[in-house]
């Protein structure tokens, strides 16, 4: 398959003005492989989603997407970095970019919640809150309180990876809920709402439209100035609990969380979260280039 005719042609995604596609054919109009790119509202770094077709790989198409299609268009934005969806570890995925040089810069654990086994108690309400529960999209009345809040994860620990959190309004919330409804899933959050009415953390979990199957936790986050409460765990628990309730053929709960941030390791394991596999974010440093280029360009 060496030297093998790749074709890349730029589509148009009509759901999202910020979001590039391209698609890598063959010589004979075969689809080999494509790469997203998800660009940020301002400067920073830009999200990648790439896919080569199993049969197609080892020939230089992954590679072709990646720095021709979306390092040269975030390049052309003016962009720092492209981020990587996490990969497996051992992937075909991780191989790719270990052997394209990019630099690794977040390890994650995922874990799983099988909620056919007894659970450990809620614990004592934490004075001063109470939870709030609901589905979709917030109510007019929480909506503003309820974007103040987001920036409860905006210093969640991101290790060495290149991430600008975008900034967070009221549009933004309708947005992730419509998507999530427009997938046909169920997107539950609870959160921690303090005695002035102020919400101070949340957690969201999104829940397939049967109730079956698993579902996946999404953000959990506690300002600041609320942490050291137990306000994590406690709405991970009262989540649970409704969950389990609201959907009782649900089989199990999925978390993923950066192996630094053991504050919130520490809820998931006392909840009794199970160790599944670990993934791994990699970066590609657009003025740089990969480590293999610089090598390259050195020698």
């Amino acid at each position: 398959m060496a030297g093998m005719t790749v074709l890349i042609t730029p589509l148009v995604d009509a759901t999202s003005p910020r979001r590039l596609v391209w698609l890598a054919s063959g010589a004979d109009g075969r689809p080999l492989g494509t790469a997203s790119l998800r660009l940020p509202p301002d400067e920073g770094h830009a999200d990648l989603e790439l896919d080569v077709h199993p049969a197609e790989r080892r020939a230089g198409v992954g590679s072709r997407l990646l720095v021709e299609a979306a390092a040269a268009a975030a390049g052309r934005k003016g962009l720092r970095s492209v981020l990587t969806q996490p990969v497996d570890e051992g992937s075909p995925g991780d191989r790719f970019c270990v052997a394209r040089g990019l630099r690794l810069v977040l390890r994650l654990t995922y874990t799983r919640l099988d909620l056919a086994l007894p659970l450990p108690a809620a614990g004592a309400d934490v004075p001063g809150y109470r939870l709030i529960h609901w589905e979709g999209r917030v109510s007019d009345e929480l909506a503003e309180t309820f974007a103040r809040s987001r920036s409860a994860m905006d210093d969640m620990p991101m290790d060495d990876a290149d991430y600008t959190p975008d900034p967070w309004d009221v549009d933004r919330l309708h947005a992730v809920a419509d998507a999530v409804s427009h997938r046909g899933e169920i997107l539950c959050v609870t959160a921690a709402q303090s005695d002035d009415g102020e919400i101070a953390g949340f957690t969201e979990l999104v829940v397939p439209g049967d109730g079956r199957g698993d579902a996946q936790h999404y953000g959990t986050g506690v300002l600041p100035a609320h942490r050291g409460r137990g306000l994590a765990r406690w709405m991970k628990a009262g989540q649970i609990a409704r969950v389990r309730t609201r959907f009782p053929e649900l089989g199990g709960l999925l978390a993923d969380t950066a192996d630094s941030n053991t504050a919130m390791r520490r809820v998931n394991d006392s909840l009794g979260y199970g160790f599944t596999h670990r993934s791994l974010l990699y970066q590609y440093d657009v003025g740089q280039g990969s480590t293999t280029q610089r090598r390259q360009r050195a020698s």
